[in-house]
């Protein structure tokens, strides 16, 4: 205690001295307190050593013991939200769950799975993977982890994967139940590294367009994009459709990578730029082996960061036709400062823009992360999703931007303004739909239709592009689910129901198409129904209107 006073000393006076034993400070002592700043600035306190007495401070003399870990975590956290709304700190364990989807592995048994009825159901086995291995199915329905039962005591998601992830080459003993085995199945299963993919999906949406579509931009997203590229050219690919629907970022390489499929070598994708970091352009380092073949980019509000990247690239070269609306507009640039105990701060050094000179971020006020975060809603409530060509009338001269080859306007201010504008369809929500979905009644419908049904299934429609162009969800597998939310306490209201109707049957399909087959299955169902997805593939089959789109016509 002695050294803390030394330390202390010459920056707070006496009365305060006097009093540090007491449990409650005196009116005095707060009066005197009130002085500090003052005080310090004579003594030459800077605000570092102001920041490190405080917290030397309340671990001393704070009523109750404190955490001193978590002060210094929130005392940093609360640093950063001063400045933008990108900059964050983590802690050891949210560093690493941070990276992990963008790192392509992690250690585990190697499943896909829902909770449904809180019980833990497989969807489906990795290829090759530990649990495969072994000899669990899909339908398998996992009770016990390690001893632990894990069915119908409300677990989380997150404990139950902290139960089945662990080290490479570690063991974790499960029980299973099985469909018509009376008796639950033990399994001993070895952990491994497990693949973590970034294309959903990809797949040829007629005989010469294909689609892929990127869920993140990770470590292995560039591979996995080039495999997907080379098989659809072997099936006939002439153009392709890009899905960034949803698709919040990741690696700036990724993104680099990807757009250089497209361009000439030398051609820009981004630059960066900032006050303290020197500006750096990110160009193609080599000529694309997709130079030629029409591209349609699908965005919607929530693309952000990396795929902004990618979309702006490929408009301000001229190089495809962005369709959708308006993109999110995450345009600042984090470096990571990992510190020594896994912990990290990502802190905002610069803002990226495209190579027409856009910068990508939208405005934000520092210090306000409530009113970001509100940006969405706010677009809902305004009409831009419902009417997102609106913007371009208003836009002022100051954030029109010209395209690098055939110099037609596109727009700043924040995000990617797509070429084609397609409203957000909401024309099929209802507060029914919304509550057979929140309870989970249509994925446990499907996974009770699966395990009745998965063999017959399997053997009449062997692939997926068979059970899409075939399968067809029956009013009797329709009434069966409304019978259902009825004994689960969702009233039956006939006119919601019926305006919800065709987008329940769809997802019901898109549901059972991913767990007979894989998660890519699902979008080749929704994209049927997609209004961007359609929009897209129509321009990208009409060459006269891909070409005067292109020209600003």
């Amino acid at each position: 205690m002695a050294v803390l006073e030394q330390l202390l000393k010459p920056y707070f006076n006496k009365t305060f001295m006097r009093h540090r034993l007491f449990a409650i400070l005196s009116s005095a002592a707060i009066l005197a307190c009130s002085g500090l700043s003052a005080s310090a600035q004579r003594s030459g306190l800077t605000p570092d050593r102001k920041l490190q007495l405080a917290e030397e401070l309340i671990s001393h003399y704070y009523v109750e013991p404190v955490d001193q870990d978590t002060i210094v975590d929130e005392a940093i956290r609360a640093m950063l939200k001063t400045l933008d709304p990108h900059s964050a700190y983590s802690t050891p364990e949210e560093t690493k769950e941070l990276n992990e989807p963008l790192n392509g592995n992690f250690s585990g048994v190697g499943i896909s799975f829902n909770m449904a009825s809180d019980t833990l159901y497989v969807i489906s086995t990795i290829s090759g993977g530990p649990s495969e291995r072994v000899g669990i199915l899909p339908g398998d329905r996992i009770i016990e982890v390690n001893d632990t039962v894990i069915a119908g005591v409300k677990m989380k998601n997150s404990d139950v994967m902290r139960r089945l992830r662990g080290p490479k080459g570690t063991r974790v003993n499960v029980k299973v139940l099985r469909h018509n085995v009376p008796d639950l199945i033990n399994f001993t299963i070895t952990r491994a590294d497990i693949p973590i993919y970034s294309v959903d999906a990809s797949y040829m949406a007629d005989p010469t367009t294909g689609y892929i579509r990127i869920s993140r931009f990770a470590e292995q997203t560039p591979k996995e994009f080039s495999e997907a590229l080379g098989r659809l050219k072997k099936q006939g690919m002439k153009n392709l459709i890009i899905d960034l629907q949803g698709n919040g970022g990741g690696y700036l390489n990724a993104a680099q990578e990807i757009a250089a499929h497209f361009l000439n070598d030398g051609d820009m994708i981004v630059y960066t730029d900032g006050p303290n970091t020197p500006s750096h352009s990110y160009r193609a380092t080599r000529n694309g082996d997709f130079r030629d073949g029409r591209v349609v980019v699908l965005v919607d509000q929530y693309s952000a960061s990396a795929s902004e990247i990618l979309s702006g690239a490929i408009q301000d070269h001229d190089r495809g036709v962005i369709v959708g609306r308006r993109t999110f507009g995450k345009g600042l640039v984090q470096r990571p400062f990992p510190f020594p105990d896994g912990s990290m701060i990502r802190l905002t050094v610069a803002k990226y823009y495209t190579p027409s000179g856009r910068c990508i971020q939208k405005p934000y006020v520092k210090g306000d992360l409530d009113d970001y975060a509100l940006d969405i809603k706010k677009r809902f409530d305004s009409g831009e999703l419902m009417h997102p060509d609106s913007l371009r009338k208003v836009m002022p001269d100051s954030l029109r931007f010209t395209t690098l080859k055939k110099h037609r306007t596109v727009y700043g201010g924040g995000g990617v303004m797509p070429d084609v504008a397609v409203p957000l369809d909401t024309a099929w929500f209802t507060p029914y739909y919304r509550d057979i979905m929140a309870k989970g009644l249509i994925v446990r419908y499907t996974i009770g239709y699966i395990d009745a049904h998965r063999s017959e299934l399997l053997k009449k429609y062997p692939d997926e592009k068979s059970f899409a162009e075939h399968f067809t969800v029956t009013d009797e597998m329709l009434n069966s689910l409304t019978e259902s939310a009825t004994a689960d306490g969702v009233e039956m209201r006939p006119e919601e129901y019926e305006k919800s109707r065709a987008y329940i049957t769809m997802v019901v399909k898109a549901l059972l198409a991913r767990d007979l087959y894989d998660s890519g299955s699902y979008y080749r169902i929704t994209n049927l129904e997609s209004p961007t997805f359609n929009e897209g593939l129509r321009i990208i089959n009409s060459p006269k209107e891909y070409s005067r789109l292109l020209n600003g016509e």
